[in-house]
């Protein structure tokens, strides 16, 4: 029996991917979220918000929530260098800003570089990777970025505004 990874998973889809590294681990998400990459820069923390929200930043007058997602992944102490940058997302209507140790490229991905994410059980929570690009010897974790930044944890975004 055969069938295509969009069968098995219906938000990988071939297209372009922004790859950046997190650790020691190199991810993608859709590039057409990406409004733009910016440097870090310290932003003002938010009293009582949860540790992965680092606080938040005024771009040209829109005040953008920026998410640490090595926080997010419990992926080690985070630190911030000259590598360390600002990934701002377009999420339904709002817009929200995603620090990684760094970004690489945006690659292509075709429907045969794209394998299903592995079940892993239920200690790891997976629902947000919809599957695995493989270019030569990379591998990007695809992560579904509506539904990370959509989901109860965050409380970042209201599904609600993603149908929109």
């Amino acid at each position: 029996m055969t069938s295509n990874v969009s069968e098995l998973h219906p938000n990988s889809t071939a297209g372009e991917y922004l790859a950046f590294t997190l650790g020691q681990e190199e991810y993608g998400i859709d590039i057409q979220k990406v409004s733009e990459i910016r440097s870090y820069e310290t932003p003002t923390r938010i009293a009582n918000a949860p540790e992965f929200v680092k606080g938040v930043v005024n771009l040209r007058g829109i005040i953008v929530p920026i998410v640490d997602m090595r926080i997010k992944f419990n992926l080690g102490e985070p630190g911030y260098d000259q590598f360390t940058v600002v990934i701002i997302l377009n999420i339904g209507n709002r817009v929200v800003g995603m620090v990684v140790d760094r970004v690489s490229d945006v690659t292509t991905l075709t429907h045969e570089q794209i394998k299903p994410a592995p079940e892993i059980g239920s200690a790891i929570n997976t629902d947000h990777i919809v599957g695995l690009g493989t270019i030569e010897d990379r591998m990007l974790i695809l992560v579904d970025i509506d539904k990370l930044m959509s989901s109860e944890d965050m409380g970042l975004i209201e599904k609600t505004a993603l149908a929109a």
